[in-house]
């Protein structure tokens, strides 16, 4: 952007994987290369999220365009590895995003997190998919 004097995406990008490179060869001797690892998890994580939010979308629409009612709504109970306030947070608006869920509840304690799902098909594998699929990768790129 200094160069060209344009705030442009392709600027933008391009002085990302400038810089990404540069920070890549002054380093590449150190031990601490956690830059370019959360780098690569940040995207991997956005574009995830990204579909399953789009999945989200389309079933609710799907539901609400409908006449006949496909969801089983629950509330499950969900135990956090998640500790901070900032993790806890992060995950919550995480979840709230996606269409089809909300967070209740945190207990007092920040060890439970109370969700409600509008397809609660099998708790086990809803439990499974906020555990592995949203609080995992967002600890790996926290931690």
């Amino acid at each position: 952007m200094a160069l060209t004097g344009a705030f442009t995406y392709i600027n933008i990008f391009i002085g990302f994987v400038i810089s990404f490179f540069i920070l890549w060869v002054i380093s590449r001797n150190s031990e601490d290369n956690r830059y370019f690892t959360i780098a690569f998890k940040i995207v991997g994580f956005f574009f995830f999220f990204l579909w399953e939010m789009l999945k989200a979308n389309w079933q609710v629409a799907y539901e609400v365009m409908t006449s006949h009612l496909h969801m089983k709504p629950g509330i499950v109970k969900i135990e956090l590895d998640a500790k901070t306030d900032l993790e806890i947070t992060l995950l919550s608006n995480l979840i709230a995003l996606t269409p089809g869920t909300l967070v209740v509840d945190v207990s007092d304690d920040r060890k439970v997190m109370y969700v409600h799902g509008m397809y609660l098909e099998d708790k086990a594998k809803f439990i499974q998919s906020i555990k592995l699929g949203l609080e995992k990768p967002l600890l790996d790129i926290m931690r």
